[in-house]
């Protein structure tokens, strides 16, 4: 099977690693921005907040989140908008896109610890089950976990028994690599579909996503698997695939140049791509740290501030990880 098969199956089978609900943080393979702080969430909610003051988001639209884990972003940004304006909680609508059943109850639980029955949350379990005249649509970290296909010198990787080989690439991968520099590398499969599914779903669509990665082609493979906090690259010796398979997180950086590519030919254009720290304190996360110190204790406060370092720190997640914010025109 071609590495993308073999990638789904490890991450999304009946048995895969994200079917299993694996835990992130300090107990779980890797740290996430959401895991970090609550906020992470809270400074995207105030970006929304802003963009509502100004008549650029619709007050009884959506707020969507792809991709939720255990629903803490989406429960972040839904604490900051009623600290700001009570009122949203009830025009607004919430949902998440989320396939897995064990996933889904998992979030809703959760939801229902953090606000009762005052907050109600609507599943999709695909993009194209949206309908919607106006969503805020976030995700954290999905795109280095749709599978890709592994490309080296005009090949393409495929694996049996958990080994890797290379079989010479369809002329159109050929084409695809070629238009876009690469000669070593991961090609992203599924980014054209889920830009597609988002733009016929909803009919005016702000999108704000982070991940890792950068805005070319790296040549080069940085696809690594994460377990306990440690990192393997695929090709690592010390590595065996069939140990790591559907136990470990796999993934790899992150090209937002395709990214933007797949959302502009479903009708979308960039707003803004910067690195995480620029875009989060563009967001206010420095003025959310304010107001909270005024309203805790030093050591609450330095607790707190120590957090938002890790998210903007250029050494720690501020560089590393990008923002990329796209829209579409009703």
């Amino acid at each position: 099977m071609y590495f993308s098969e073999y990638m789904n199956e490890w991450l999304y089978g009946e048995n895969g690693y994200y079917h299993r609900f694996k835990a992130i943080g300090k107990h779980g393979d890797f740290y996430t921005a959401v895991s970090t702080s609550s906020f992470f969430g809270a400074s995207i909610a105030n970006a929304l907040f802003k963009m509502l003051q100004e008549g650029r988001a619709e007050r009884n639209g959506w707020l969507i989140e792809v991709g939720a884990h255990q629903g803490y972003l989406l429960c972040d940004m839904i604490q900051w908008l009623y600290t700001c304006d009570p009122t949203l909680v009830k025009t607004m609508r919430f949902g998440i896109v989320e396939r897995q059943p064990e996933v889904r109850e998992a979030q809703l639980a959760y939801i229902k610890s953090r606000f009762g029955d005052d907050v109600q949350v609507t599943h999709f379990e695909d993009l194209s089950e949206v309908n919607a005249e106006y969503a805020f649509v976030v995700a954290n970290e999905i795109f280095d976990a749709f599978p890709c296909e592994l490309y080296k010198d005009e090949k393409l990787a495929v694996v049996e028994n958990h080994t890797i080989g290379w079989v010479d690439a369809p002329e159109e991968t050929k084409a695809w690599a070629k238009s876009h520099y690469l000669q070593t590398g991961e090609i992203a499969t599924g980014y054209e579909a889920f830009a597609k599914a988002m733009a016929r779903g909803i009919k005016k669509c702000d999108f704000v996503t982070f991940d890792y990665g950068e805005k070319y082609v790296r040549n080069d493979f940085s696809i690594r698997v994460y377990r306990k906090h440690e990192t393997f690259p695929l090709f690592d010796e010390a590595l065996k695939l069939e140990e790591s398979f559907q136990n470990d997180d796999i993934t790899y950086d992150v090209n937002f140049a395709h990214v933007l590519e797949a959302f502009e030919a479903a009708g979308f254009k960039e707003e803004a791509y910067e690195t995480q720290a620029r875009a989060l304190v563009r967001f206010g996360i420095i003025d959310i740290l304010e107001q909270f110190a005024k309203q805790t204790t030093q050591a609450n406060y330095l607790r707190e501030a120590d957090k938002i370092k890790t998210l903007i720190a250029p050494t720690m997640m501020g560089d590393r990880f990008k923002m990329i914010q796209l829209s579409k025109e009703g």
